[in-house]
C-alpha cells in the first residue's frame, strides 16, 4: 500500500485485525484537548470498514471517545506503519462474557494512510509478552477476543 491512502482496510490489513496485536490509538483528550495516547492489544475488525477494541472501563479512552469521536488507530504490519483514522463510539459500558470491568470501543474507517517514512520498510513487527500468568493471560485473551468477535 506503499503510501497511499484508502477509504476501508485492504486484504492484508483486515487479515492483521483477526487476531490480538499490539496497535496504539490516538484520542483527544477530554480536559487538554491534547493528544493521549494508548497501547492495546485486544482488537478486532469484523470488517474492512469497522475496528472493535476493548479497553479497560475505567480508561481515560472512554470518557475522551465520550467527548469526541475522533480517533487514529495506529497499526504496525505488512512491511510498514499505518494510521487507521475513523469515528468512535461506545459501543458497550460493559462487554458480556469477560470476567474483568472492559468497554467495548467501534471505530467506523474513515481513512487508512501509509504514514511511513519514504525509503524504508518495517523489517520486524512489534512483539510482547504478557507479565503476568501465561495461563491466566490465555483464558482472558481468549474470552475478550471471543466477545469482541460476538460483538
Amino acid at each position: 500500500m506503499a503510501n497511499e491512502v484508502e477509504s476501508s482496510l485492504v486484504e492484508a490489513l483486515y487479515e492483521e485485525l483477526q487476531a490480538e496485536r499490539f496497535v496504539t490509538v490516538s484520542t483527544v483528550d477530554y480536559e487538554t484537548k491534547g493528544p493521549n495516547v494508548s497501547a492495546i492489544s485486544w482488537i478486532y475488525a469484523p470488517t474492512n470498514q469497522i475496528i472493535r477494541f476493548a479497553v479497560a472501563s475505567k480508561s481515560r479512552m472512554v470518557k475522551d471517545i465520550s467527548q469526541c469521536k475522533d480517533v487514529v488507530v495506529n497499526l504496525i504490519a505488512n512491511e510498514s506503519c499505518y494510521a487507521i483514522k475513523g469515528s468512535a463510539i461506545v459501543a458497550k459500558e460493559r462487554m458480556e462474557n469477560v470476567p474483568i470491568k472492559l468497554t467495548l470501543i467501534e471505530v467506523s474507517i474513515k481513512e487508512v494512510r501509509d504514514v511511513m517514512f519514504y525509503g524504508s520498510k518495517i523489517s520486524t513487527n512489534p512483539t510482547y509478552e504478557k507479565t503476568y500468568d501465561p495461563v491466566a493471560a490465555s483464558k482472558l485473551d481468549k474470552q475478550v477476543m471471543s466477545a469482541l468477535k460476538q460483538a
